[in-house]
C-alpha cells in the first residue's frame, strides 16, 4: 500500500556568505494514514525547516535543493503554485507553536476561521461558513463557541487560542496534520488536555500526525513511530515501543538519559555536553561524534548512513550492531569511552 507520505532524499539550504548551508540533508521518512510519526530532537536540529519544506514554505534566501516529497502519488515538489495551494491548508493542514503569534490579533477567532475555510471552498454562503466555524469550534471542545466567534486572540487563554489553532488546521477536514511542537507554550494541564483532544479528533477524523516536539513525554504519549533528528539529519528511526525500550543512538540514549523519571528521582540526570553544530560548521565524520560519549578514531572519519539494525529500525552509527561499513560489529568493540545506562521501560516518560 502506497504511503501517505513519502519524502526521499530531502536537501533544504539556506544561502549565506559563504555559500549554501544545509539545514534538513538527506531525510528520508514515511507516514502511513491514521498514525502519528513523532520527530524529536534539540532545538537547532532542523525539525521545524524539515515540516516548512514539507508545505513548501521555505522563503529566501532558504531553498529545497534536492529530494522528493511524494503526498498520495503526487511530488509535491513538482506541482505548480496553484496545486500546491490548493492541497497546502486543505489537504495538509499545520499547527504552529506559539498561538498568540500565528493568530492575527486584529481579527475575531471567528474571522480568521472563516478566512481559512474561503480560501478552499468559495461556493459557501457567508451564513453557511459561519455555522461551519461555530461548529469547528465545537468539534475542538471550546465552550460557547458562538459567542467565542465574535472574541479577539488576546481575550482567550493560552489553551483556548490553541485549541482555536487547532480548529482553523481542522477545518477543511486534512488527510495529515503536522503539529509543531503544539503545547510547549501551555502549562501541564493544558498540555494534557491538548494532546488528549488531538488524539481524540485523530480517532474521529482518521487523518495522519507527524508530531515535531522535544518533549519525548509526549512522543511516548501520542506517536507510533519516532524520527530522531541531529544536525540536519535522521539518526534513528523505529516503532515507538521499540525506540524507547532498546534505543540505539548515542544521542538518543543521551535525550532518553536526561528525562526526570520518578523511580530515579536520587539519581543525577545525564546530560549531552555542547551543542548541536551550527550548518556552515558540520564536523567531518558522524556529526554527532564531537559530543558522543561512546566515539571512536574512525566516528571522526566515516559518516555512518541510516542502516536497518531490526524489523523497522534504522541507525545511523558505527557502534550499531548491523553496521555495512563492518567497522564495528558490536558495541563490545568501542571501549573507549563511559556506558549511559539504558531506560529499562518502554514508556516511562
Amino acid at each position: 500500500m502506497t504511503s501517505l507520505l513519502a519524502i526521499e532524499g530531502l536537501r533544504t539550504v539556506f544561502r549565506q556568505k559563504s555559500g549554501e548551508v544545509p539545514a534538513v540533508d538527506g531525510v528520508d521518512l514515511t507516514v502511513e494514514r491514521g498514525e502519528t510519526l513523532g520527530i524529536v530532537g534539540e532545538s537547532g536540529c532542523g525539525k521545524s525547516v524539515l515540516s516548512l519544506s514539507i508545505l513548501r514554505l521555505i522563503a529566501p534566501p532558504g531553498r529545497i535543493g534536492a529530494g522528493r516529497i511524494v503526498f498520495e502519488g503526487a511530488d509535491l515538489l513538482a506541482l505548480p503554485p496553484a496545486a500546491m495551494r490548493a492541497i497546502r491548508g486543505n489537504r495538509i493542514a499545520m499547527i504552529f507553536q506559539e498561538p498568540m503569534t500565528s493568530l492575527n490579533p486584529s481579527f475575531t477567532v471567528g474571522k480568521q476561521i472563516i478566512e481559512a475555510m474561503r480560501a478552499h471552498d468559495r461556493s459557501l454562503s457567508a451564513r453557511a461558513l459561519r455555522a461551519r466555524a461555530v461548529e469547528a469550534l465545537a468539534h475542538v471542545r471550546i465552550s460557547a463557541p458562538e459567542r467565542r466567534l465574535d472574541e479577539y486572540p488576546h481575550q482567550l487563554s493560552g489553551g483556548m487560542r490553541q485549541r482555536v489553532m487547532i480548529a482553523m488546521a481542522l477545518a477543511c477536514r486534512p488527510d495529515l496534520l503536522i503539529a509543531d511542537e503544539p503545547t510547549t507554550a501551555l502549562d501541564v494541564t493544558v498540555q494534557a488536555e491538548i494532546l488528549a483532544l488531538l488524539g481524540d479528533l485523530q480517532r474521529e477524523t482518521g487523518m495522519a500526525i507527524i508530531l515535531i516536539t522535544h518533549d519525548l513525554g509526549v512522543v511516548a504519549e501520542m506517536a507510533d513511530k519516532v524520527a530522531v533528528m541531529y544536525a540536519g539529519r535522521i539518526v534513528e528511526q523505529a516503532p515507538a515501543d521499540a525506540l524507547f525500550g532498546d534505543p540505539q543512538h548515542p544521542f538518543t540514549l543521551g535525550l532518553l538519559g536526561s528525562v526526570p523519571r520518578l523511580e530515579l528521582e536520587r539519581e543525577r540526570l545525564l546530560a549531552i555536553e555542547g551543542t548541536v553544530p551550527p550548518p556552515f560548521a558540520l564536523p567531518s565524520g558522524c556529526r554527532f561524534h564531537p559530543r558522543c560519549a561512546f566515539a571512536a578514531s574512525a566516528c571522526a572519519e566515516i559518516d555512518p548512513p541510516l542502516a536497518e539494525i531490526a524489523a523497522s529500525h534504522r541507525v545511523a552509527c558505527l557502534r550499531a550492531p548491523l553496521d555495512q561499513h563492518g567497522v564495528w560489529q558490536d558495541r563490545e568493540t568501542v571501549s573507549e569511552s563511559r556506558e549511559i545506562d539504558r531506560p529499562t521501560e518502554a514508556r516511562a516518560w
